[in-house]
This record gives C-alpha cells, structure tokens and sequence, in this order.
C-alpha cells in the first residue's frame, strides 16, 4: 500500500484592491518611522508593526482577516 501525504488547504488571497493599497502606504511609512527612531522603544514597535502591515500587503494574506471572515479580494 502506498502512502500519500495530504497537502495542507491553500492560503487563498484575503487582502486587496484598496486595503492593499491602503497596508503598503501605512506600513512604508511605520517602517520609514522606525527606522528613523530606531534607538527609542517606539521606534523599534513602530518597524515592528509595519513589517507586519507590509508583509501582509505583499503576500496578499492576513490572519486577522482570516479569523474575522473578511475578505477584500472579491
């Protein structure tokens, strides 16, 4: 008997049009602030957070839209 593993479900797109527009200028702009204040404590939660924003614009996915049901692709 052969074995075949099962593939985890896809990650299905949950995030575009406007709300990926609107993730890439927010977390450029948390990362440009981070950066720029990057020996205070708010500056590195500032680079923090928006690699997170940013991240979730470019892959297109984001877990927070998962659990709330919310999907902006359609």
């Amino acid at each position: 008997m052969r074995y075949v593993a099962s593939l985890p479900p896809p990650m299905n797109p949950n995030v575009g049009g406007f709300d990926r527009l609107l993730r890439v200028v927010v977390g450029l702009a948390l990362l440009t602030f981070g950066y720029r204040n990057r020996g205070r404590t708010l500056g590195t939660l500032a680079f923090v957070a928006g690699s997170d924003v940013f991240a979730t614009a470019v892959i297109q996915r984001c877990p927070a839209n998962e659990l709330l049901g919310i999907d902006t692709c359609r």
